[in-house]
């Protein structure tokens, strides 16, 4: 009776599988080598219909723009035209004006498993405050310790969904199997109920807004170690034998893989790609250098994101405050590597 009041109370939803103590449970079935099977089986998506507009109200009053006004001490667009998001390249109030009547529904997804269960609270709790204030926000949690997800008071129209998934051997293989999970859960359910969906990591916290400015087609997100470093330095997969290879003098940036989004459909080809791609190594007994993320700056060099998130949206307090940085507005907290990534 209590766990019937705290999952209507707190918006927490557990998907269908097998039944326990009248409550019914998720359980993905896992091999003997530890790893979840691929299904065969192709499912046609259809993806919701949405409106791109980018429609002002009459009547808003925010600051005028000016073309010899702004930013100069970084760059703000790629060469192929795509904008790169720092502090004072974009009006909230106008931003906010177009998106928010939109009525959309944006997904995110994280992954507490394991001792990384210790994040998640901290995690939920300040998105609360500054991710996507006063949107419809679809909080996916993958964990394997479902009892520890925290009860945290959510704004209306948010919600938690819970999915259970095995704890495996090794925490490269949790990396690796994370964009086999959220293509599964896009063909699953996301398809038919999110608009956008940005996957990130918990064992971070938000600071500051991280809004609507972020919302477009394929969205990547430039790594805070490797923003101010040439394309020669950054660690690509560089193995030809793999199909994450990128040849040395190919890249444009380095994209981290905590954070990328998009539209639902748009990340569920590159999800889709990636899963593709790294079953395909694996058949060949090879694992690329960074698991994911090396698929998916092999895919986003190809395929080139329409916005790019600049380190703002996803800092590294190890690396202190840099003079680009007028904000921080999610950060990779302080932790012991070694201690929380079990079977290193």
């Amino acid at each position: 009776m209590w766990f019937s009041s705290f999952i209507r109370r707190r918006s927490l939803t557990i998907f269908v599988g097998i039944t326990i103590l009248g409550w019914s449970i998720s359980l993905p079935h896992v091999n003997s080598d530890g790893n979840i099977p691929v299904c065969p089986v192709q499912r046609k998506v259809l993806f919701r219909d949405r409106n791109c507009d980018l429609d002002s109200p009459k009547g808003l009053l925010y600051k005028q723009p000016g073309i010899t006004l702004g930013r100069c001490d970084v760059v703000a667009v790629t060469p192929w035209s795509a904008p790169i998001v720092w502090e004072e390249t974009f009006d909230p109030v106008l931003v906010d004006a177009i998106y928010k009547p939109k009525n959309l529904t944006i997904a995110t997804t994280v992954f507490a498993i394991g001792k990384y269960i210790r994040f998640l609270r901290d995690f939920l709790e300040t998105a609360e405050k500054h991710f996507m204030v006063d949107f419809k926000v679809h909080y996916h949690i993958f964990t394997d310790q479902l009892q520890d997800v925290p009860a945290v008071d959510l704004a209306a129209g948010r919600k938690i969904f819970v999915h259970q998934v095995p704890k495996l051997k090794r925490w490269q293989d949790i990396s690796a199997s994370r964009m086999q999970m959220i293509q599964t859960i896009i063909e699953e359910q996301l398809y038919r109920e999110a608009d956008y969906i940005y996957c990130q990591d918990v064992d971070a916290k938000f600071h500051f807004r991280w809004g609507a400015e972020t919302l477009d087609r394929l969205v990547g997100q430039i790594h805070p170690w490797f923003y101010d470093l040439g394309r020669d330095q950054f660690t690509y997969e560089r193995r030809p034998e793999s199909t994450a290879y990128i040849p040395p003098g190919e890249g444009d940036f380095y994209y981290i893989g905590a954070m990328f989004g998009g539209r639902v459909e748009e990340v569920y080809k590159l999800v889709k790609s990636c899963h593709e791609n790294l079953e395909a190594d694996k058949a060949n007994g090879i694992e690329a250098a960074w698991q994911e993320e090396s698929h998916l700056n092999w895919y986003l060099l190809y395929n080139k994101p329409s916005k790019i998130l600049s380190p703002e949206y996803l800092w590294d307090d190890l690396r202190g405050k840099a003079n680009v940085m007028k904000v921080v507005r999610l950060s990779h907290i302080l932790k012991n590597y070694a201690e929380v990534r079990e079977n290193t």
